[in-house]
Order: structure tokens, then C-alpha cells, then sequence
């Protein structure tokens, strides 16, 4: 038998589908097509030095006018350079404290204007190099073993969450302009069967620096297909948003959080590098949680979802007020998943 189920922690659930499980982890033996899609409701599961100089070569050199070509002026240029260097630190530092200032001032007023009780916080620097990613205990396939990571939080002492936003079902423009003006992160995993009557705002959101990840083609309940059907939702999505997008996406999310280890087989065959969960799931009037203290940890994941007000109690925006009033009181900025992923 393969996997542990992980603990659920929202709904996950496709726009206008009649089913609504809450997997969010490996579910099933491999190829498991006979199993059914879950209930609405909770899963249960666990959660250079200088060379010296002859006197021959400095009686040639003696005549040679300083700074031109001898070795009194070469000296000079060299001192000169040298102080330049050593000041373009901190010449960067100080600018680049002027540009987050500047910003912050940017972010103060458009969190005014959209109604946040308090300023996002900047994000720090991402990391030089990425970390190391591994697997959930509890969330492993059998075997998993050189196929994808599952996690739902990132490995990192920053105090940063990551804003994750699934399936593309509502597309509120007063979305695209909060987040800009707020100069909010976030990635979307997209589903092409909610986006393809409007590629163009997802085009739009792209060329805000949003990046575009997989959600599959029609978010099936992948547990209860066999291979070939996971491997043609999974990589006819990549391809689809490789022609729509221009890209062709590493990071993929299952529908439901619920996969098997024929999906981890699927996603690595077309080019998926790792399989982000979420901690942490938003909605307009609330949070819900995965773990047991009910709170933030660096590195969180929070998932959330397109949707409106005909399916949720608020807008869009209201479910960014609500998501950055936590997290912001909590003291996290939200950062880029991609710098860290």
C-alpha cells in the first residue's frame, strides 16, 4: 500500500462541479481507477599580489609621467578604483533602501485606498540559492523516490508565506489592480476548463509577473483515473499553457490536494519539478487551517481560489483583506513562491 492521506484543510474544490472532496494528500495504490472521488466534508489522514620591480626597471620607468604609465600614476589609478569599488556597496545598499521606501510609501497609500487596516510588509531578499525540497512525512507515494516533492510549506527561516490561487473559475479585473497597486505576490494554478473563455486575463495577470502553474486540464479526482488518463489531463495542460502562455509550467497542484503515485509519475513525465499543497486556505471571512496550532510558520503555503460573490461571502478583494490582515498582523510579508521554489 502507498500512501498516508494528509490532512485536509479546505475545499480544493472545482468551480461548478458537483463533487467536493477535501484530499489534500497521496491517496490509493497506483493506477487506483476503480477508487471513488471523496465526499464533501474532511479526509482523515496525518497531517592578486603586486610583483616587485628590478632597479634597472624603475631608472626605465623614472622619466615616465605619473598617471599616464608609470608606476607612481598606475599606483594613483589604482587607489582611485579602489575606493570607487569599495563605496559601490554601499552606494547599492543605500539605493536600494531608498527604492523600499519609496515603495513601502507606494503600498501605505494602496492599502489605504483598498481598506487594509495595516501595510503589507515587504518581503526580505529571496535567497541566493533555492532550498532543498523534500516530501511531507506522511504525504509520500511508494517508491517515491526520484519522483516530484509534496509539501505545503517551504523550507526557510524568512518570515514569509506564499499566496497560492487555484483553478481560474471568477476573473475579477479589480483583482489584477489591488494586487499591483499592493505590490502583492501570488502564483495561480489554473484549470483550463474555467480559463479558456477568457485567456486574456490570465495573459493580463502574466504580464504582471504572475506566474501561471498546472491545475489539469478538467480537475478530475486523479486518484480514481488510470495512468494514461492522469498523464493526458496533467501533460495536455502543460501544453495547453505552454501555447496559451508562452510557458510551459514546473510546479503543479492535484484537484483536491488528493494524487497517487501514478500522478507523481504523470507530472514528472511532462516536466514538473515539485508538488506545492497548501498549510493554509483563505476566504473572505475566514481562515482555515492545516495544522494543529491553528497559525503561521515561515514558509506557509495558503491556498484560496477564484471565486465571487455568488459563491462565496465576499468579493475577491474582501478575500485579500481578510488573507493580508492575518498575515500581516502575524508579522509575515508574502514573498514570490518562484524565488524560493
Amino acid at each position: 500500500m502507498c500512501a498516508l492521506l494528509a490532512m485536509a484543510v479546505g475545499s480544493g474544490c472545482a468551480a461548478g462541479s458537483g463533487q467536493a472532496p477535501v484530499a489534500a494528500g497521496a491517496t490509493g495504490n497506483a493506477g487506483a481507477s476503480g477508487s471513488a472521488a471523496p465526499v464533501h466534508g474532511r479526509e482523515q489522514g496525518a497531517p592578486g599580489s603586486r610583483g616587485s620591480s628590478g632597479a634597472p626597471e624603475r631608472e626605465d620607468r623614472k622619466g615616465e609621467p605619473a598617471g599616464e604609465g608609470g608606476e607612481a600614476g598606475s599606483r594613483k589609478d589604482e587607489g582611485g578604483e579602489g575606493r570607487e569599488r569599495a563605496g559601490e556597496p554601499a552606494a547599492a545598499a543605500e539605493a536600494h533602501a531608498k527604492r523600499q521606501k519609496k515603495a513601502q510609501a507606494a503600498r501605505a497609500a494602496a492599502a489605504k485606498r483598498w481598506g487594509l487596516p495595516q501595510t503589507p510588509l515587504p518581503a526580505p531578499p529571496p535567497p541566493a540559492e533555492k532550498p532543498r525540497l523534500t516530501t511531507r512525512k506522511g504525504f509520500e507515494v511508494d517508491r517515491h523516490t526520484g519522483l516530484p516533492p509534496v509539501f505545503t510549506t517551504v523550507p526557510t527561516k524568512q518570515k514569509v508565506v506564499f499566496l497560492t490561487i487555484d483553478d481560474g473559475a471568477e476573473k475579477d479585473p479589480e483583482l489584477l489592480r489591488m494586487m499591483s497597486e499592493l505590490r502583492i505576490p501570488y502564483s495561480a494554478f489554473l484549470s483550463d476548463y474555467v480559463v479558456r473563455d477568457d485567456y486574456g486575463y490570465f495573459e493580463k495577470m502574466r504580464d504582471r509577473g504572475v506566474s501561471l502553474h498546472n491545475h489539469t486540464l478538467t480537475h478530475p479526482y486523479l486518484p480514481a483515473l488510470p495512468y494514461a488518463k492522469q498523464q493526458a489531463e496533467i501533460c495536455g495542460q502543460q501544453a495547453r499553457m505552454e501555447q496559451r502562455f508562452g510557458k510551459r509550467p514546473r510546479l503543479f497542484r492535484p484537484p483536491y490536494g488528493s494524487y497517487n503515485r501514478d500522478t507523481l509519475r504523470a507530472a514528472a513525465s511532462c516536466g514538473v519539478q515539485a508538488v506545492p499543497l497548501w498549510a493554509a486556505e483563505a476566504f473572505p471571512d475566514h481562515m482555515e487551517w492545516r495544522e494543529w496550532d491553528r497559525d503561521l510558520h515561515p514558509g506557509d503555503i495558503i491556498l484560496t481560489h477564484f471565486r465571487g460573490k455568488g459563491e462565496w461571502k465576499g468579493s475577491m478583494p474582501d478575500m485579500i483583506r481578510q488573507v493580508m490582515q492575518v498575515v500581516t498582523a502575524k508579522g509575515y510579508a508574502v514573498a514570490r513562491l518562484e524565488d524560493y521554489v
